[in-house]
């Protein structure tokens, strides 16, 4: 007998039906699901065509796991450095702190310095929290260093409770609860990493345990944050699609079935399919109100959701900005290339070297007219990054045209068109070098050095 509710949903006045409450299912053998997950094939998407509704937060923002996960995949950063990028995600985050947290590891004196460097910083956003495995040893330090909130790591799919943990669900359940109450005694807010939710059993496992964390939630009137993790990158954003990839379908199940609030629900994604930021815009639009990223998307494996996609991201969805400075982004990337060492790949979106830099000559042509016709927005406004050409055999009289304007900043008046005696000059040089064999462009250098030999020998100054 069903006996659940009936009632008026006063988000559409529409009669609606009681949620069903979800129990524990203490399965005796794991469920990998083998159908989506055959490890000898590549995985399967498959579909049911149940469809969730769109439900964007009133308030969504940017959690940021730089010096957490983004430290995973890399040479540790220096104290020095983690200082210094934490005052860029402040500036970058704006007034109203749409990055809101930074997450750093506690178990080196390197890590702990740098967080209490941080925290000395006085600043609002991004907050300061940590991240620990779900053992009381690793809540020590947390205690100890004073935070107010600390990530939990809680994997919850049968291939880590059953295969690494050794345990059974309910086992796990319990150890994980053990683990958030201690947290909450001590007056610190938890926020559960729920490890590989793509491959997890959401109505077995997932929604009974975030049930479980809102008791405790109640009982202790403090948060529990959950934040669901794609390990794997397994997630997908189709309409339709099964649990436990659906993007949408975790975040519903969550949200409704679950009772955890759109402003607990994080989602962290990463990028083995292509899909991180994808997967990210997905649960924000679906009821999550943050997505977790680290900068340039650096991290485990493929690498995390990168945090200047989702600040565009945000811009798009909301229509605006809200303080945030994108100019800082440029700042950051040239940070890490002359600091910390670490090369952008050129063609990476916003700030990769050729990321608004046009070859084709018959584009060239079009930027020398208007450049609205082949840049995605303002660069220079957004991250001075005025749009470039890149001078090769294909670039013709207009991109060596262009090329001058934009590297000597020449506007208006005092830019120089295709037409200029300099422009033909250089161009018989470009020729020259490709018909000689050259398969490679023109380097910044060069072209200096062939424009100053024009000028002197058309008697320009």
């Amino acid at each position: 007998m069903d006996d659940r509710k009936v009632f008026i949903d006063p988000q559409n006045n529409l009669l609606k039906l009681e949620e069903p409450i979800y129990t524990l299912v203490d399965v005796d053998m794991p469920n990998i699901f083998r159908n989506l997950f055959p490890y000898d094939e590549i995985p399967k998407i498959a579909f049911n065509d149940r469809i969730v509704p769109h439900k964007l937060p009133d308030e969504i923002f940017i959690t940021d796991t730089t010096f957490r996960d983004g430290q995973q995949s890399r040479a540790p950063y220096s104290t020095e450095q983690i200082v210094t990028l934490y005052d860029y995600l402040h500036r970058l985050g704006g007034p109203k702190g749409i990055i809101r947290q930074c997450e750093f590891f506690l178990y080196s004196k390197k890590d702990r310095d740098a967080v209490y460097q941080c925290m000395e910083k006085g600043y609002k956003y991004p907050e300061v929290t940590s991240w620990i495995r779900a053992s009381k040893k690793d809540f020590e330090l947390v205690k100890e260093i004073g935070m107010k909130e600390t990530g939990i790591l809680v994997s919850c799919s049968d291939y880590h409770i059953f295969y690494k943990m050794k345990m059974t669900r309910r086992e796990a359940m319990e150890h994980y609860l053990n683990i958030v109450r201690e947290c909450l005694d001590t007056g610190i807010a938890a926020r559960c990493h729920l490890e590989d939710i793509t491959r997890s059993d959401i109505h077995g496992f997932v929604i009974p345990f975030c049930s479980e964390l809102m008791r405790l939630s109640n009982e202790y009137q403090m948060p529990v944050k959950v934040r669901a993790c794609d390990t794997m990158g397994y997630g997908v954003n189709f309409p339709g699609a099964v649990l436990p990839r659906s993007v949408q379908g975790i975040i519903y199940g969550i949200m409704t079935h679950a009772g955890v609030p759109s402003e607990w629900i994080e989602w962290h994604g990463h990028n083995d399919f292509y899909k991180a930021v994808t997967n990210s815009t997905t649960a924000w639009l679906y009821g999550a109100a943050a997505v977790n990223c680290s900068l340039f998307g650096i991290g485990e494996r493929t690498g995390n959701t990168p945090l200047e996609a989702m600040v565009f991201e945000y811009a798009q969805l909301k229509g605006t900005l809200d303080g945030m400075d994108t100019r800082v982004i440029t700042e950051i990337a040239e940070y890490y290339e002359k600091e910390i060492g670490y090369k952008v790949p050129s063609r990476t979106p916003f700030v990769g070297s050729n990321f608004n830099v046009t070859r084709a000559g018959i584009h060239a042509d079009g930027l020398l007219k208007n450049e609205e016709i082949y840049n995605i927005f303002d660069t220079e406004k957004f991250l001075n990054r005025p749009v470039r050409v890149a001078v090769s055999n294909t670039s013709g009289l207009a991109g060596i045209a262009h090329w001058i304007n934009s590297y000597y900043n020449l506007k208006g008046e005092n830019a120089i068109d295709k037409n200029n005696p300099i422009v033909g000059k250089v161009k018989e040089w470009v020729d020259e070098e490709y018909d000689n064999g050259r398969i490679t462009v023109i380097t910044d250098d060069e072209m200096i050095c062939v424009i100053n030999r024009a000028k002197k020998e058309l008697n320009i100054t």
